[in-house]
């Protein structure tokens, strides 16, 4: 079994505004089901219930009154929370109040603001049933403290008696009693390792889990990253390594020959002829480069794989015990998040980013094995495996430049050989094209120029491409959920790849290896030759080893295209 997210019905006779609504709400997560009349709604919510209820105050037959009256009558239906969509005005907003609406908010309705709402009222439903929870845990609590209690009195009763009973009746009293320690210890030490497994379990999670992000901790890194970043300009537009000096010995060469003798002339003739050859060819790198970005770039999508963690015996969703009031996970005395697969806390997610590309016809992503599987080969995530925690995709999101929209994709297919695999995206009216391939023997050689496409990893790289007052402005709008985050920077067009040029330096049967800069987000990224098809797929950074970086020969995608 697995925890859906959290379910709001919308009653709404407008059917702009309808599918306005839902579409806010289900980009924010939410299990959304809209009606357009309240007879439908109503029915729907006693089937199978609802967490919130978005209703408009004109619906008729039934009106809005008489579904309030309903809501807070039946037993199954009395705790949702309903939000009363009502006409501009103060007035309006008091009367929906007094009809029994939790809130209310005026038409037209800012998505942010609808949506911040939303949180409010079921962060408040989600604190008076973890009250009731507790309520609960203490009640049980105090009965079996009561139940102690006459344990304890028929146990002194025993004792008492045992006095009076022989030898033997007292030893074997004593031997139980013994047995019974024996167990207690047995079960204390039980208790004290799966505390500690459990706690190593936190520990990893911590490190890996991005769901809920802390935005002073992603403000300071993003400044630390554009640092770094600002003494790098993308290879592309500038000129090649080389180039000025090539251009400054043709000078020089042909300066020596204006006084040169008929003997040295022919020499220098001969250099200046090589130096310009090479120039040539550096500059038709250049321009090649600049004829392939803006083809080709838009086909190149970043990738959000969310991840999410069950439950192996019960099937439960991982979920955070707790926020704080910045809207960050309640720590333990260790500094980590408190965790449970009880309560409607926010769900634990594990936030991987990639690059794809698009390879195929209908939305067919071409990216690698590890970021559509991020388990896969992964030590951390199998440790959490390892403690009875099943990791699930919980959704992979598509981010195309120059487009404000996260578009849905799903796993196709894995490669059973190598580390690729295949996705479809949703692209909707999307219209982007497919990048060209070349899987012919002399379509990678060792010293040719190759052009890279690829994202960085993580928010804070993302952010750090933007300035400080841009970065504050969309934490501050998104709040502390990375797809809000990923949405702010998608609307304001500033999700893009880094472009980088180099060489390849050795063709191995299933690698290639090249020196073009790229970072961890880059796997997945497409890998161009000079005539602009794609001969490969970044797969790994060799950190600390001379700036080589591996690919896998775009071949090894036929099968995945070919299905």
């Amino acid at each position: 079994m697995v925890n859906t997210p959290e379910k709001i019905v919308i009653l709404d006779a407008d059917p702009h505004s309808r599918e306005d609504t839902r579409l806010a709400l289900q980009l924010a997560g939410y299990d959304v089901a809209v009606f357009a009349t309240t007879r439908e709604g109503l029915d729907a919510i006693h089937q199978s219930g609802a967490d919130l209820l978005l209703l408009d105050a004109a619906m008729q037959e039934p009106s809005a009154s008489e579904v309030l009256a309903t809501i807070r009558g039946a037993a199954k239906t009395a705790g949702i929370r309903v939000l009363l969509l009502v006409a501009a005005g103060s007035e309006q907003r008091a009367s929906a109040l007094d009809l029994g609406a939790d809130d209310a908010i005026s038409r037209p309705c800012d998505s942010r603001e609808l949506l911040a709402r939303v949180r409010a009222r079921l962060r408040m439903q989600r604190a008076e049933n973890e009250l009731r929870e507790k309520m609960r845990i203490a009640e049980e609590g105090q009965q079996i403290a009561h139940t102690a209690f006459e344990a304890l009195a028929v146990t002194e009763k025993m004792t008492s008696d045992a006095f009076s009973l022989d030898r033997k009746l007292k030893t074997g009293f004593a031997a139980v009693l013994a047995v019974a320690i024996l167990m207690a210890g047995i079960y204390f030490l039980f208790v004290r390792t799966e505390q500690k497994a459990t706690q190593r379990t936190n520990s990893i999670l911590a490190r890996l889990e991005g769901g809920i992000v802390r935005q002073q901790d992603l403000i300071a890194e993003a400044r630390k990253l554009r640092a770094q970043q600002g003494a790098q300009q993308d290879a592309v537009g500038a000129d090649p390594v080389g180039k000025d000096d090539l251009k400054k010995q043709a000078a020089d060469l042909k300066a020596k020959m204006a006084n040169a003798s008929s003997d040295d002339a022919a020499g220098l003739q001969k250099q200046l002829q090589e130096t310009n050859s090479r120039l040539q060819r550096l500059e038709a790198q250049g321009q090649a480069a600049q004829s392939i970005i803006p083809l080709d770039v838009q086909s190149v999508c970043l990738l959000h794989v969310s991840v999410a963690f069950n439950d192996q015996q019960s099937g439960r969703r991982l979920r955070y015990g707790g926020l704080n009031e910045q809207g960050e996970p309640i720590q333990d005395s260790e500094g980590n998040p408190v965790l449970t697969l009880d309560g409607k806390g926010p769900e634990v997610k594990l936030d991987v980013f990639g690059t794809g590309f698009i390879a195929g016809p209908s939305g067919r992503v071409i990216t690698n094995r590890h970021v559509a599987e991020p388990w896969w080969k992964n030590d951390e995530i199998t440790q959490i495996a390892g403690q009875g925690l099943q990791p699930q995709i919980s959704a992979i999101r598509a981010y195309f430049p120059g487009d404000p929209r996260a578009f849905h994709a799903e796993i196709q297919d894995i490669s059973d050989v190598t580390d690729l695999a295949s996705v479809r995206v949703d692209l909707q009216d999307l219209k982007r094209p497919v990048l060209a391939i070349d899987t012919g023997k002399d379509s990678a050689l060792s010293g040719q120029p190759i052009i890279l496409m690829g994202y960085a990893t993580g928010l804070a790289a993302i952010l750090a491409r933007t300035d400080e007052d841009s970065a504050q402005d969309i934490l501050k709008k998104s709040g502390s959920d990375v797809s809000q985050v990923l949405n702010e920077l998608a609307k304001r067009n500033l999700i893009h790849p880094l472009i980088t040029q180099g060489h390849i330096g050795d063709i191995l049967p299933d690698k290639i290896v090249f020196d073009a800069q790229t970072t961890s987000g880059g796997s997945g990224g497409p890998l161009f030759n000079r005539d602009g098809k794609v001969i490969g797929v970044t797969v790994a950074i060799l950190k600390g080893f001379g700036g080589s970086n591996f690919g896998i020969p775009i071949r090894f995608s036929q099968p995945l295209l070919a299905k």
